[in-house]
């Protein structure tokens, strides 16, 4: 299943649907130095915020959501979010 994403221009929290992505300005010293954090995404499915790093902004590694109430697990490709199907 394909999501298209929406992506917010400015960063204004209250304005993070499910499935906004803002991308973050000179973000290369915050995680690993191979793989930083890139952006902030809204779960697709619930709403909670997580920061994503280059590979998974990439497309290149699945994200789940942390929220404790929620474990869908899903890929950006293209300006798509793609939903990982069950095994």
């Amino acid at each position: 299943m394909l999501t298209e994403f929406q992506l917010l221009e400015e960063w204004i929290p209250e304005q993070m649907a499910p499935g906004t992505l803002f991308v973050l300005e000179n973000a290369s010293g915050m995680g690993e130095a191979k793989n930083p954090y890139v952006a902030v995404l809204a779960c697709p499915s619930c709403g909670a915020l997580g920061l994503i790093t280059r590979y998974q902004f990439g497309g290149l590694e699945s994200m789940i959501c942390g929220a404790d109430n929620c474990s869908a697990e899903y890929y950006l490709r293209d300006e798509n979010i793609e939903y990982r199907n069950p095994n």
